[in-house]
């Protein structure tokens, strides 16, 4: 249901300039979807839709360019909670366990972050070890995982 709204949402932006949440929502009733104005809110934050001028002083929502990088950082954040059962480093080192089958998924979403210090990634079935440029890289990066959990 949340998908099929946010994918209406996209094509009613598309194809309309709809300047307010209001807009959207009775856009949205007129294709049959039921919704609320905080649940259209929450939606427009986690799509990263941003408002763009059209001319005179009229604005209309829009995707962000930035959507892409914003949308791996949100995929990160939710294999991480869902899927990572401990973390730990040994010198540059970073041990990340997972629920079976899914150390390679979080290896791919890190690998797509283009993360500095990491040197590069290699999983198994529940294991992904990390190598870091440094202990100091390894001993922030998995405090930031764990404040992720």
């Amino acid at each position: 249901m949340k998908n099929d709204r946010q994918s209406m949402i996209l094509e009613i932006i598309s194809q309309e300039n709809i300047e307010t949440q209001e807009q959207l929502l009775a856009r949205l009733q007129e294709k049959g979807i039921t919704s609320t104005q905080a649940t259209i809110s929450r939606d427009i934050k986690q799509m990263h839709l941003i408002k763009e001028p059209v001319g005179q002083g009229v604005y209309k929502y829009a995707v962000s360019n930035n959507r892409t990088k914003l949308n791996v950082a949100e995929k990160l954040r939710t294999i991480f909670r869902e899927s990572i059962t401990s973390i730990a480093s040994a010198q540059n080192i970073v041990v990340i366990k997972t629920m079976p089958g899914l150390a390679s998924a979080a290896c791919s979403a890190l690998d797509n972050m283009e993360i500095s210090y990491m040197v590069g990634s290699l999983a198994g079935d529940d294991t992904a070890f990390l190598l870091m440029r440094d202990t100091e890289s390894a001993s922030m990066f998995c405090e930031e995982l764990k404040s992720m959990l």
